[in-house]
């Protein structure tokens, strides 16, 4: 329950324009420990650097909920670009997408915009042997979400197109089950968007359950899971039951973000367990930004000791 309370204020607070406005102004500098920079080329730099401690990378140009189709269809330009160069560069292409930026929910020639750039996108990401995560977004987009999903994995196939799910939403779960005959790529994480208590458990205790079951059940059941947290417990909890159930390492991986636990990631690799950092960039950083600082209150302490030394 604390927890909740302390992301509803934070998100809260950084929901306000003045908020917003300084820490704009004032921020990028702290905001540089969790986004790679705000154009691809920076963010293909980390990826080689990362490259160097046996991490792989997962690719996200920030961005959500944009109203037209034109400024939709431009995000989804700029995803494909940076595919190509993700290829030039001689790095198999994995990004993360959400709908929400390239059209979801835009009808244009009775097409769905969103599902119609996600084909671009999924496409092109194939033709390099590369993978989309469709990001997972708050509650109203879940349904849609999850039924695009569906289509696109018929369509392309499970091993290029995965998805995310939420182990502090009560449906989840039931969510993850109803997925199984398409033996889907999943990530799992606990999720950080301010949702009502109707819809999503208010006790870290219970979300940390619900993520251990999602995350044993998708393994149980033979498909590929990305556990996506820093939270150690839950990291050692995995280990011990992939070693107790014969999981190949082969069928998993550890995911965390860019700039945090950067130690961790690296122990797990010298294990010779697969790791992936999720590496966010571009212009628009802030409500991803705000997320972080939301997740714990060590982030806030971060970020107000780096303005109050201007």
């Amino acid at each position: 329950m604390i927890d909740q309370i302390y992301r509803k204020a934070v998100l809260t607070v950084s929901g306000q324009k003045f908020v917003e406005d300084l820490v704009r102004s004032r921020g990028w500098g702290m905001a540089q420990r969790f986004v790679a920079g705000e154009d691809a080329t920076s963010a293909l730099q980390a990826v080689k650097e990362l490259e160097r401690d046996g991490i792989l990378s997962n690719l996200d140009l920030l961005g959500e909920f944009v109203a037209s189709p034109e400024k939709a269809n431009e995000f989804a330009e700029k995803v494909l670009h940076l595919l190509d160069e993700a290829h030039a560069a001689g790095i198999t292409p994995y990004v993360s997408v959400k709908l929400s930026s390239v059209g979801q929910g835009q009808d244009v020639a009775g097409m769905d915009l969103g599902l119609a750039n996600a084909r671009r996108i999924i496409g092109r990401a194939k033709a390099y042997g590369g993978f989309v995560c469709l990001d997972m977004e708050d509650h109203p987009r879940v349904d849609v979400t999850l039924a695009q999903f569906r289509e696109l994995v018929r369509e392309f196939g499970n091993g290029h197109v995965g998805t995310v799910l939420q182990s502090y939403l009560y449906r989840t779960e039931a969510d993850r089950d109803s997925l199984d005959d398409l033996h889907p790529n999943l990530r799992i994480v606990k999720g950080a968007y301010l949702e009502p208590p109707s819809v999503a458990m208010p006790d870290k205790a219970d979300v940390d359950a619900g993520y251990r079951r999602l995350v044993y059940a998708h393994m149980k059941a033979g498909n590929y899971v990305n556990v996506a947290t820093h939270d150690e417990r839950i990291v050692e909890d995995v280990k011990m039951f992939v070693l107790a159930h014969g999981t190949d390492k082969e069928n998993f991986e550890f995911q965390m973000l860019y700039g945090i636990r950067r130690d961790l990631q690296k122990a797990l690799a010298a294990e010779g367990y697969r790791v992936r950092a999720y590496i966010p960039y571009g212009r628009d950083w802030y409500p991803y930004f705000s997320r972080r600082i939301a997740e714990t209150p060590r982030n806030a302490v971060f970020v107000l000791r780096g303005m109050l030394k201007g």
